[in-house]
């Protein structure tokens, strides 16, 4: 009876140990995986595949997840099966970092490696449109001043918002809320404009409506783009390389009387630009082959330069000394600190 419990007992061991291994063999991985932001995804799409085709290291998978979605999977933990880089078009909240932390994600680099504008965009059979901040979000949120109340956003039609606009029906496709591109839209256009509107007192207000007239259209902006070709109604929001990507097939309507340009948006003068960045989880530096490498050659003049080939996919770069920063930082992997979100 002992032989017997003796040999079951180094039966179990052996079991064990050779599912631990095939964990371990599920785990391991040759390939960077990468989420994030659909803004970013066509940037960091054509960085991978230069990747896997000029250096001994396989092509990075890529998901498209929206910027929230993206980091909600990077910051689930270290294992090798959570993502090693999380694209966003905006700066990593400090709910995200705070989960980050909670998960044991505590070495984070944070990379910001150009400029975007968030287009407004519509069929190019219309005429030229242009829109104010204000207006643009009459046309978006849940709730609007109407004597002196707030009340359920009743305009479906833009020369309800402002007579000198056309008789057109309100129709937005725009991003859902994991996007970036939506924080962004709150951010930059909700927000600048409520703090100064009548009704709101002073207070930012975001909520964006769900009777129809904004539609969330996923992360998949080219969707968005063969919509506006087929109704002369709708208009799309969606980051400025989609934009530089489709000329010919839709046109930019106007922010405060600035077209999205690289030079408005490179200049400030366009009013909804922002940054553009990528989170790196340090912890698989030394578990995932290439990653080191791969946010180098995102880094390089090669890539992100003035005359560097993400240019040409829509990129607006930085100037040249905050490349040399973000490249400088990230020789020193400096780590995200609470501070900076806050």
């Amino acid at each position: 009876m002992k032989t017997t419990m003796k040999r079951l007992t180094v039966v179990l061991a052996a079991v064990t140990v050779l599912l631990a291994l095939g964990a371990g063999n599920v785990q391991a991985r040759d390939q960077i995986r990468i989420v994030g932001s659909s803004t970013v995804y066509p940037f960091a799409s054509y960085v991978c595949e230069e990747f896997g085709a000029t250096t001994k290291y396989p092509t990075p998978v890529i998901e498209s997840t929206g910027s929230g979605g993206g980091l909600k999977l990077f910051s689930e933990g270290v294992s090798l099966g959570t993502p090693d880089i999380s694209n966003a078009s905006r700066q990593m909240k400090l709910s995200e970092y705070e989960r980050c932390m909670e998960n044991g994600v505590e070495k984070i680099h944070e990379v910001v490696f150009g400029f975007d504008g968030i287009s407004v965009c519509e069929n190019t059979d219309n005429p030229g449109l242009n829109l104010t901040l204000q207006e643009l979000t009459l046309a978006v949120a849940a709730r609007v001043p109407r004597d002196g109340k707030l009340v359920k956003n009743p305009y479906d039609y833009w020369n309800q918002i402002n007579s000198q606009l056309p008789h057109r029906e309100i129709l937005i496709y725009g991003p859902p809320t994991t996007s970036g591109t939506r924080d962004a839209l709150e951010e930059l256009v909700m927000v600048a404009a409520t703090k100064k509107m009548e009704g709101y007192d002073n207070r930012a207000y975001t909520s964006i409506r769900q009777d129809g007239v904004y539609v969330p259209s996923g992360e998949n902006d080219n969707l968005i783009v063969q919509r506006l070709n087929k109704n002369r109604d709708a208009m799309g929001i969606f980051g400025y390389s989609y934009l530089d990507n489709n000329r010919g097939k839709i046109q930019p309507v106007n922010i405060e009387g600035v077209e999205p340009t690289t030079q408005s948006i490179s200049s400030g003068k366009y009013p909804v630009a922002r940054d553009l960045f990528f989170y790196v989880k340090l912890d698989h530096l030394d578990q995932v082959p290439g990653l080191a490498e791969y946010v180098d050659l995102f880094l390089s003049r090669k890539m992100i330069g003035d005359r560097g080939y993400l240019k040409r996919q829509g990129l607006i770069p930085m100037p040249k000394k905050m490349r040399q920063q973000q490249r400088q930082e990230w020789q020193e992997r400096e780590l995200v600190q609470k501070s900076d979100l806050e």
